[in-house]
């Protein structure tokens, strides 16, 4: 009866054409994998925002992340629901299965907002929206946008405008967060001195902006052979415009909006700052969608930026602070040349073992077949070139010529006893066959629990085992097709001429028959020492057991990525200058370090990710060849240095590729803590925050839970209210327009939408003395003082609620 590998041994034409084919479809699957720095394990992630300029943290997360937690707790398939609220910002964090479709939880969540909108708040200048990606995962990119010769806020008009928007599009980005200023506003600074001389209230001022800022439907007049479009100028753009607004006219005189207000071009958001180095920046911080790649991504960044550089205003300089793919690409060419090497290295060792060039070759070429094959498979998986399946790879060198190895020897054996090269090659294949493809099972039988293990970890070594699989499978055809067949065509029917090699050819065998001596001697000796080798058993089992309980334990790793994030944290009575100024002496003390290339900070609250006492630290490494240390080495040098400025802590820690949760914290490693009452949450938060410290083991403790910081409560007497005739909503309005960048109004445009902010004159919001000028309009249309029916309470009050 006729083997499997008969039908090849008697088709040779056939057997090598099916081998090149395989190596093409190789070379070809290799130039269409993406690459990666590790199988793709993230987390379904979406993360919902919401804004409410000048809410306090308690207010949002009261009236606006309860809200939406409800409904977004009820879609199936969430693990982890958690939210960040801070001055006029909340984010909420929703995780998923891991098995999770994101699409499909995309539309869960978009119907949950939906559901949630009757019960939030009717005065958000925005509807919540939502991104699909990891907060917790660094950016794979980081653009910075600055000028010497254009204003912050026209930077980030066009940085939000026409450069934020068009990344968003591009094919793999889930979120490009702007940060370090807001758009360009008309910002009304309200006199109270000079509107209760006018015999005007803020909200009157609120209202006559409204009235007189509109972009309603007009219509068309229609005639009857033809139409026209009637236009208005109902829109002001400019503040110039604004302050000739007409609020008041009586007895002649006239009161217009520039009498009462300091009226200027300027941002939505005065408390936002970014900087690159020493100058003032914007900020771009680039996020992937969960299934996207990250070389493939930042590749069709690249290609794009340099037409969207020319769309630009001139004037601005765009500067890549950090690509993510740097040194993913150098760990995967690594690998790459690791796994040549391993190559020549098999083949040199069954070289010096054969001491034949035909049968070299026969097992040497199952080892590219082998690889070749490998790949065509990972390409129709899916899967990616990364370190963990090239090391599979690389592994699978070892195991791919063991097969071949098998079956060369049994047909040189049964030559050796006098068969011919057909004959041998047929017999020894048919003998050989079952054995191949049991040593095969069983190698595959190995990695049978790690392609079943679920959770991150099963994610990361299922397409390690899945590739080594399929490369040990592979293998095994190849020794019963080709091997078999090289061995019966190719091989010499007399034994070649004694050359200069046979020399060589004794030389070898001399030494391995001392070898095999030699292992003979000591084989003997073993088992005339059988007791001493049994407790050497026993004693080499116990010290294994006892190095695995002492050898530290990890998922992966530390990396050095190239990339540093940071965490600034001061006082949470800081203001925003004195945060600037702080802020500013870190990045100074951090680009002085001959490791690094470009710093790039960010404070303020934006999109919830902050506090007005945090910062945030983007820290690009320079190239591994234009450095000499890594990541964690330049964080120790800078950790002294940094721990030295009064009155504000850093923490560095250096990026990763994978990390597990949602929370962007100030280091690698989070854990959290739960309690139904908050103020004992704080007080154990801080216990335990504090214990952690005095431990050796642990550097740069921090908390996402800041201490709390001054509140000014402002009690309503409302028996006073009552008497005088002033509402509740009066007195909410006249604090709300006087100190929470009250957004009263958009204007439109062809390119964006700005905002018309109110606000009392600066130098009023500095502290509880501005109450005594403001005044609230009463039923009977009188200015009543505000301090006639509120007073003041010193209290605190945290800065942010998760």
């Amino acid at each position: 009866m006729n083997s499997f590998s008969a039908l090849f041994i008697r088709r040779p034409v056939a057997t090598i054409l099916l081998a090149i084919g395989l190596l093409i479809s190789g070379g070809v699957a290799y130039n269409f994998l993406p690459v990666a720095p590790l199988p793709s394990v993230d987390i379904p992630t979406i993360v919902v925002f919401a804004a409410r300029p000048g809410a306090d943290p308690e207010t949002m997360a009261n009236s606006i992340a309860a809200p939406l937690e409800r409904r977004l707790g009820e879609i199936g398939g969430v693990t982890d629901l958690t939210s960040f609220t801070s001055v006029g910002n909340s984010t909420i964090i929703i995780q998923f299965d891991i098995s999770h479709n994101i699409d499909a939880a995309a539309h869960d969540v978009q119907a949950a907002i939906n559901a949630a909108t009757p019960d939030l708040p009717s005065d958000l200048p925005t509807r919540p929206f939502f991104r699909k990606f990891n907060p917790a995962s660094a950016p794979i990119m980081t653009i910075a946008l600055t000028s010497d010769t254009l204003p912050t806020a026209a930077v980030y008009d066009a940085a939000d405008s026409i450069l934020g928007q068009r990344l968003r599009q591009v094919e793999g980005v889930a979120q490009v967060q702007v940060n370090g200023a807001e758009t360009p506003a008309v910002r009304v600074q309200l006199d109270p001195a000079a509107l209760q001389a006018a015999g005007l209230s803020s909200q009157d001022v609120f209202t006559a902006i409204r009235a007189a800022n509109t972009n309603g439907a007009l219509g068309s007049f229609q005639g009857a052979e033809g139409s026209e479009t009637i236009q208005l100028n109902n829109q002001m753009r400019r503040a110039p415009e604004y302050g000739d607004l007409l609020l008041k006219s009586a007895n002649g005189a006239s009161v217009r909006l520039k009498d009462v207000a300091r009226v200027l071009d300027g941002v939505a958001n005065v408390r936002l700052a970014a900087s690159l180095g020493d100058k003032p920046a914007i900020l771009l911080n680039i996020s992937k969608t969960v299934d996207a790649n990250v070389i493939d991504t930042v590749d069709r960044l690249r290609k794009i930026l340099p037409m969207l550089q020319a769309w630009m205003p001139p004037g601005i300089s765009v500067t890549i602070l950090s690509d993510r793919t740097g040194t993913i690409r150098a760990s995967v060419a690594d690998i790459q040349i690791t796994l040549g090497i391993t190559i020549a290295l098999v083949l040199l060792v069954v070289l010096l073992f054969m001491r034949r060039a035909m049968p070299t070759i026969a097992a040497g070429v199952t080892v590219p077949l082998s690889i070749a094959g490998t790949l065509t498979a990972m390409y129709f998986e899916g899967f990616a070139l990364d370190n963990f399946s090239l090391m599979a790879v690389t592994i699978s060198v070892g195991f791919v010529v063991d097969d071949a190895i098998v079956m060369i020897e049994n047909i040189i054996r049964l030559r050796e006893r006098g068969m011919g090269r057909m004959e041998a090659a047929f017999a020894g294949a048919k003998q050989i066959s079952f054995t191949v493809m049991s040593i095969s099972v069983s190698l595959v039988a190995v990695f049978i629990p790690l392609l079943f293990m679920g959770g991150i970890l099963g994610r990361l070594l299922h397409e390690f085992a899945t590739t080594l699989t399929m490369s040990i499978a592979i293998s095994a055809l190849v020794s019963l097709t080709l091997t078999p067949m090289l061995c019966g065509q190719f091989f010499h029917d007399t034994p070649p001429r004694i050359t200069w090699w046979s020399k060589i050819d004794g030389a070898f065998e001399r030494q391995f028959h001392a070898l095999a001596q030699f292992y003979a001697g000591t084989l003997g000796w073993g088992l005339r020492h059988n007791r001493l080798m049994l407790f050497a058993t026993f004693a080499t089992i116990v010290a294994t057991i006892w190095l695995y309980t002492v050898v530290p334990k990890g998922l992966l790793p530390t990396q050095d990525t190239g990339l540093i994030e940071g965490t600034t944290v001061a006082d949470p009575d800081i203001s925003f200058a004195a945060m600037k100024a702080l802020e500013a002496r870190v990045v100074d003390i951090i680009r002085a370090d001959p490791a690094i290339a470009g710093v790039g900070s960010t404070i303020g609250v934006s999109q919830g990710w902050a506090s007005l006492n945090r910062g945030q630290l983007t820290i690009g490494m320079k190239p591994p060849e234009e450095r000499h240390d890594n990541t964690e080495t330049v964080i120790a040098r800078l950790r002294p240095k940094l721990a030295a400025i009064p009155g504000i802590e850093t923490y560095l820690y250096s990026a990763q590729d994978l990390r597990g949760g949602g929370n962007n914290g100030g280091s690698t490693n989070q854990f959290v803590l739960l309690d139904q009452d908050l103020a004992e949450l704080r007080l154990w938060t801080q216990k335990l925050e504090a214990k952690l410290r005095t431990m050796p083991i642990v550097l740069d403790v921090t908390s996402n839970q800041d201490r709390t910081a001054p509140q000014d409560n402002v009690v309503i007497d409302r028996a006073a209210a009552s008497r005088l005739g002033v509402s509740v909503s009066a007195i909410d309005n006249a604090l709300n327009n006087a100190f929470a960048q009250r957004q009263i109004s958009i204007i439109y445009t062809e390119r964006n939408q700005y905002r018309v902010v109110e606000e009392t004159l600066p130098r009023l919001q500095r502290d509880q003395a501005a109450l005594d000028t403001l005044k609230v309009p009463s039923k009977s249309g009188a200015l009543v003082p505000l301090r006639a029916v509120v007073k003041t309470q010193m209290g605190t009050a945290p800065l942010s609620v998760n």
